[in-house]
């Protein structure tokens, strides 16, 4: 179970799209305003891990046309996302009232994250914590990995309140968030080619 959990934290906490996005939102809207993304990417995992464990993700992406597909609409939300990052102005300059990132927006984040499904497939094929019940197995997994998500999704978005400062200069905002949209896109491009 220790090798899993590492493994779990290694996989859902290091910067990959999920992550980085969380993190410009608690840098741009602070932590309160950040918990409902926040919480629609962490509840977004539950499918993933569920279809991933069940392998349903591997039938479907074994469909000839099925992954490319996939892979471009995945690629176009990325895009987006990360348009809205570098586009973002400064706080000073923002309505208060500006609108956060949404429960909805986190949510299909990680139904189209490319990397949670790669690091879901590792762990669950990787590691067997009650190998003669699969079923619970599977279940056991489910918890201790939306677990770890919970506990990396909140610190990657405190990191992220750490750095509003920099949000309220109007220079130091763009390049920040011109930062944050390259490494968004960075994040995908190496998780499409894993």
């Amino acid at each position: 179970m220790a090798g899993f959990l590492f493994a779990g934290f290694a996989l859902a906490g290091s910067p990959g799209p999920a992550t980085l996005s969380l993190t410009a939102t608690g840098a741009a809207f602070g932590i309160r305003r950040g918990l409902a993304y926040g919480a629609g990417i962490t509840l977004g995992m539950v499918p993933v891990m569920a279809l991933t464990a069940s392998g349903v993700v591997a039938l479907a992406l074994a469909l000839p046309g099925l992954a490319p597909a996939v892979t471009v609409l995945a690629a176009l939300y990325f895009l987006h996302l990360a348009f809205r990052i570098a586009t973002a102005p400064p706080l000073a300059a923002a309505n208060n009232d500006a609108a956060a990132p949404s429960f909805a927006a986190g949510f299909t984040l990680s139904l189209v994250n490319p990397k949670g499904y790669a690091a879901m497939a590792a762990l669950f094929s990787g590691f067997a914590l009650l190998p003669q019940q699969p079923s619970l197995d599977a279940g056991l997994k489910i918890a201790l990995v939306l677990l770890v998500i919970v506990t990396v999704n909140i610190a990657w978005l405190l990191a992220g309140s750490g750095l509003t400062g920099l949000f309220r200069d109007p220079a130091s905002n763009r390049i920040v968030n011109l930062i944050f949209a390259v490494l968004l896109l960075a994040s995908l491009a190496a998780t499409i080619r894993l």
